[in-house]
């Protein structure tokens, strides 16, 4: 299995991290490739300026992620629940990668569209300082939402599982450490 690492949230030393951390080294010790894109160490514009009316010119950073986002068999996002919805820095990764021609393809004189990155599958490792069950009976959990079905799904990409971490507000030593042995669990069960 060829997987590759998203680290959405943009603090190094965050929960996030940790939990991306622990993921990969489940996956490389089930002896799978592993890749990794942190994005706060990468340098690109997040802002899609003229949306899809005009090329914006892709900077080497975002080229290598379209390279390992094709490479990967398996896509792992990684990213807290902020405001409902992902980071800025997140969004602007997928409004600058996940690009028609390289994710999706309109058809010509159509509504339909064709799925370019099928054939994958991923998961989103999720967290959140409100609870799981008030975002979906709320809101219907739009972080989660949009990145299943808008983004993955939209591209092709199936199955996609959902971990969820939630209620972490003040969270105890002792539910890290489970929440960390989850994330190596994932990784070792994906690959």
């Amino acid at each position: 299995m060829r997987t590759l690492i998203i680290l959405g949230h943009p603090d190094k030393k965050s929960l996030c991290a940790a939990i991306a951390d622990n993921y990969e080294k489940g996956a490389m010790e089930k002896g799978g490739e592993v890749e990794r894109i942190n994005l706060s160490e990468l340098s690109f514009n997040p802002n899609l300026k003229q949306g899809y009316r005009v090329v914006q010119n892709l900077e080497p950073d975002l080229l290598e992620a379209q390279r390992l986002i094709k490479w990967a068999n398996h896509l792992v996002i990684v990213y807290p629940v902020w405001w409902g919805s992902t980071p800025a820095i997140l969004k602007g990764f997928l409004d600058r990668t996940f690009l028609p021609g390289f994710a999706f393809k309109k058809r010509e004189h159509s509504t339909g569209w064709d799925k370019l990155l099928s054939g994958k599958s991923a998961r989103l490792i999720v967290t959140s300082n409100s609870p799981s069950w008030w975002l979906y009976l709320n809101y219907f959990h739009p972080g989660v939402n949009m990145m299943k079905k808008a983004v993955l799904e939209f591209c092709g990409v199936s199955p996609v599982n959902v971990t969820s971490f939630d209620s972490l507000q003040d969270v105890s030593e002792k539910r890290v450490e489970g929440i960390l042995y989850k994330s190596f669990r994932a990784g070792l069960d994906d690959n």
